[in-house]
């Protein structure tokens, strides 16, 4: 059976809405499976590296890799909710004002109106996995303001 061949059972019933509980639990099972996406990962400089692995119906999963320095901008995921696991090195999120370290194992979930910032403050290259539903269509930048707001910056659309 294919790491991507069904999505993950949900008391809900395989039609439901991805949640961020259930994004969480997609990020998982596929990172549970490094057969399926280790021999894709590439470490690119200076822009960091994404290979989107699945697109179903509901979902889409991405695998990132991130070299130490890379990280985004600030971010939202266009009404998207999602999950992100940490399968290789060390990486950091940060939420306005917050921030937290995610090692090997680290995960993250988000309902649909999350702003975040994540970036590899280590120095060691790290990999994850991310889980998007529905599939990302767009994707808002901010910039924070001296007075520590964040303003809308750009919104850019998602090549399909």
């Amino acid at each position: 059976m294919s790491a991507f061949s069904a999505p993950p059972r949900s008391p809900a019933g395989p039609g439901a809405p991805y949640t961020p509980a259930r994004l969480a639990e997609t990020a998982r099972r596929i990172a549970a499976r490094p057969a399926s996406w280790r021999p894709l990962a590439r470490f690119t400089s200076p822009e960091r590296w994404y290979h989107r692995l699945h697109r179903a119906e509901g979902y889409e999963v991405w695998l990132l890799t991130w070299l130490p320095g890379q990280g985004t901008e600030i971010h939202d995921h266009g009404g998207s909710a999602g999950a992100f696991t940490v399968v290789e090195g060390t990486l950091t999120e940060e939420t306005f004002p917050g921030a937290r370290r995610l090692p090997v194992g680290g995960l993250r979930s988000f309902g649909p109106r999350h702003i975040h910032r994540v970036s590899n403050r280590g120095t060691e290259p790290a990999v994850s996995v991310h889980a998007y539903g529905p599939a990302l269509t767009s994707q808002t930048y901010y910039r924070l303001g001296a007075d520590g707001a964040l303003r809308p910056d750009r919104t850019e659309t998602m090549d399909d």
